[in-house]
């Protein structure tokens, strides 16, 4: 007996949320900057490089781990690749290849594709900088690895001792919550050595001019809180929010705080002005002291560095007019 079996076009997904996101960039487009100006020499016989690019990104998308896990992840979830408009799935070693294939020149391909997409699709990009200040934060992220991968060293890794890794470098713009730059370091690297590549790498993503980085905030750890590292920033427009590097510096004003003031949200912490002048910067900064107690009765000391005016500040933290002038008339040195 003959038997008339109708094809469905129905898939299902454990990656639904995934799935909605993945038809959503399929509407856009999203990709399409990658698609028409990253050229990896290798030879399409089922599936073109792009593709395989792809396919390595839907699998990290999925949760991936690397890029063994294709084949379990994404090549058995036909729902997924038809969501992003994958019609089938590359094996896992043959995507391998196509990464392997790729040269330096396919990378900066690959930067000026995903500065295209930033730039049509980002609220950072497009901010108003006449209306509001651009608040930008950089820093390391440490990333133990195997030490065979690239940029594997010896550095330091929160809470792990003698291990191998990366440093992730990031810079965000904050208000958006969006990465502005990723950009892979090696594992010995401060972020006093990677401050001003990646600031140079966000100014070329967000055109910032002249015009824009004085109204653009970079706030940075104490790793890039030396005199330099500030000054470079003060001198290219920037105004800095930052800690200070030095452990016998920070000792040294701590000392010269005429009045403590407690933080009426944690008695242990307190706050004071250093009196002594900042002469060692390019444009004018206020220095404050903060100490915490430690449980043996001791004081850890911070020295926090703005080269904003004090309105300026309480705007970022979204005070009230009000508030924000009586305090500028207030609490703020002269």
């Amino acid at each position: 007996m003959n038997e008339s079996i109708t094809p469905t076009t129905n898939h299902f997904s454990a990656c639904a949320t995934l799935a909605a996101i993945g038809a959503k960039l399929k509407q856009l487009d999203l990709f399409g900057p990658i698609r028409t100006q990253v050229q990896i020499k290798q030879k399409t016989v089922k599936y073109t490089p792009i593709d395989k690019l792809m396919d390595a990104l839907i699998s990290l998308l999925a949760g991936a781990h690397g890029l063994v896990e294709i084949n379990t992840r994404l090549r058995t979830d036909i729902g997924l690749q038809r969501a992003f408009g994958r019609s089938a799935c590359a094996e896992q070693s043959v995507v391998q290849e196509t990464l392997d294939a790729c040269t330096a020149e396919n990378v900066g391909q690959l930067r000026q594709a995903l500065n295209e997409i930033y730039r049509s699709h980002s609220q950072g990009f497009r901010h108003n900088y006449q209306a509001r200040w651009q608040l930008l934060d950089v820093d390391l992220t440490g990333m133990p690895c195997g030490p065979k991968a690239a940029f594997a060293t010896c550095g330091y890794f929160a809470g792990l001792y003698h291990c191998r890794g990366r440093q992730l470098g990031r810079v965000l713009a904050t208000s958006y919550e969006e990465v502005v730059v990723d950009q892979l370091f090696a594992g010995n690297i401060q972020l006093n050595k990677a401050l001003q590549p990646l600031v140079e790498v966000a100014e070329a993503t967000l055109q910032l001019d002249e015009a824009k980085r004085r109204r653009t905030t970079i706030r940075v750890d104490a790793g890039a809180g030396t005199e330099d590292d500030l000054n470079w920033l003060l001198s290219r427009g920037y105004e800095i929010m930052a800690k200070e590097y030095s452990g016998q510096r920070i000792a040294r004003l701590a000392k010269t705080v005429e009045e403590w003031i407690e933080d009426p949200n944690w008695p242990e912490r307190s706050f004071g002005w250093v009196s002594e002048p900042a002469t060692g910067y390019v444009r004018p900064v206020q220095r404050m002291v903060v100490r915490c107690r430690r449980m043996n009765g001791t004081f850890a000391y911070g020295v926090l560095m703005c080269s904003l005016e004090v309105e300026h500040v309480l705007t970022l933290l979204g005070w009230q007019r009000s508030k924000r002038l009586i305090l500028s008339r207030s609490c703020w040195p002269t």
